[in-house]
């Protein structure tokens, strides 16, 4: 999931913010900074795995009504457009609220610190005050670091800083810089209590045919948890945000048909989880393709690497809530597919984290300002809800985590259920019509249909 948008990318989505980017740096008396490409993520959704699969015990003990599930904003996000425009959104998403989450530098936000204790709050502003009136439950991702901290100058970042630094780690000696920047960040949104620290391990793993710098990354996290507990002792924190990438093939303790993670990563999460300085939950990310885009066996079967990950995590950490703070599900190699067949995976995928007790799972909502986009959560030019929507906000409303699910199976294994006392999901995963038996009522189900149906 290391993704880097190319200069003339970032040099299109800096020019669509200058009016906003001399508004916010006039606070400094600065030149304007160049708006951020935030690092494009395509949408690759999770992919569901055999309506009879699933992990037993019980979940983690987790807040009742806890949404769950819920989105990343990102590089253009329904701030960035009209106030017209974001009210649309905003009321959409505030008949059913869910978790937002937002990055404190890139991903649609100025560089915070241009320099040493010289705040710039404005977009970080625009995107809480979004999620705000959209009745959202906010999440902060604590990355990354302004060019200060990595090398760079101090002042605003410039067009190639977005471009070819964002992800960059901050040097060791600057640790205690970003934990400070982290401290203030929690101080001033006290109404976000969930913070994730840092991002994919940006910066700390550059190579991933050889190990990450988990050291490195264990370092910046313990002064990042000690700075924010101190200043917010009610918030929670949560890492390692480390990314499961799985091959083909190879040997470690964790594999099943979909493929093998990566010892690499395997290693770097143990190294994290034994040195910590404490974590409210643990954070993961992934996708349910292998590093050769291959789906195996297939696009339905490979989603039962998330519920894989999931056993593993909830073995290793015992009660810590487990967070999905991104997920995948279509290859990056160019694969398209109809959108009814995208639905049907993305809808399969999250079944697959509802059933193997999945605490949270974030969306990484596609960023784009005109054009066609099905994956995003609303339409560019009108912000009319999408199906994709529509589909987070249904298992918002009937699935949150905690929710009491029923063992409830379909005559025909195409379909795939889930269920709780009020409510049952269907999802045909073939691409032709099924007829099928679920609680004893008799369903057709066109090809990658999804079925959203009352008990």
């Amino acid at each position: 999931m290391r993704r880097r948008l190319g200069r003339a990318a970032a040099s299109a989505a800096a020019a669509t913010a200058v009016t906003l980017a001399v508004t916010s740096c006039s606070l400094l008396g600065q030149a304007p900074q160049q708006r951020p490409p935030s690092v494009q993520k395509t949408t690759a959704a999770p992919q569901a795995s055999p309506s009879e699969s699933g992990v037993a015990g019980k979940p983690p003990q987790v807040e009742d009504g806890w949404p769950r599930w819920g989105f990343t904003h990102t590089g253009v996000s329904a701030n960035n457009i009209t106030p017209e425009f974001e009210q649309r959104v905003t009321g959409r998403f505030a008949e059913t609220p869910m978790l937002q989450n937002q990055h404190i530098m890139g991903f649609g936000a100025f560089n915070p610190e241009p320099r040493p204790g010289q705040y710039v709050w404005e977009d970080l502003d625009s995107r809480m005050n979004l999620m705000r009136q959209s009745g959202a439950t906010p999440i902060i991702t604590l990355c990354c670091a302004p060019d200060w901290m990595k090398g760079g100058p101090e002042g605003p970042t410039s067009e190639e800083g977005w471009a070819e630094h964002l992800e960059d780690a901050p040097y060791p000696e600057h640790f205690d810089d970003f934990a400070k920047l982290s401290a203030a960040v929690a101080t001033r949104y006290k109404d976000v209590k969930y913070f994730m620290v840092w991002n994919e391990f940006k910066g700390f793993w550059k190579d991933h045919s050889k190990p990450a710098d988990y050291k490195g990354y264990t370092e910046l996290y313990n002064k990042v948890y000690d700075a924010v507990k101190a200043a917010r002792p009610d918030a929670q924190i949560g890492g390692p945000y480390l990314g499961f990438d799985s091959n083909k093939g190879g040997d470690t303790e964790l594999r099943g048909e979909w493929g093998v993670v990566n010892q690499h990563v395997l290693d770097a999460f143990n190294h994290w989880f034994e040195h910590k300085k404490g974590a409210d939950f643990v954070v993961v990310d992934g996708a349910s393709v292998t590093d050769a885009h291959e789906l195996l066996p297939d696009e339905f079967g490979a989603l039962s690497k998330f519920s894989a990950v999931t056993q593993w995590l909830r073995d290793k950490t015992g009660d810590l809530p487990v967070w999905w703070s991104e997920w995948y599900f279509v290859p990056e190699d160019g694969t398209t597919w109809p959108e009814p067949k995208r639905l049907a995976v993305q809808a399969a995928s999250m079944i697959e984290f509802a059933r193997s007790g999945v605490t949270t799972a974030l969306y990484w909502n596609p960023q784009a300002k005109e054009g066609r986009c099905p994956a995003c959560l609303w339409e560019p030019r009108t912000g009319a809800e999408q199906p994709t929507a529509r589909l987070v906000a249904g298992f918002t409303k009937w699935f949150p985590a905690g929710a009491e699910l029923e063992a409830v199976t379909s005559s025909d294994a195409k379909v795939r259920v889930l269920a709780q006392p009020e409510q049952l999901l269907l999802v045909n995963t073939s691409d032709g019509q099924v007829t099928t038996t679920v609680d004893g009522t008799q369903f057709t189900l066109k090809p990658y249909e999804i079925r959203w149906s009352g008990r």
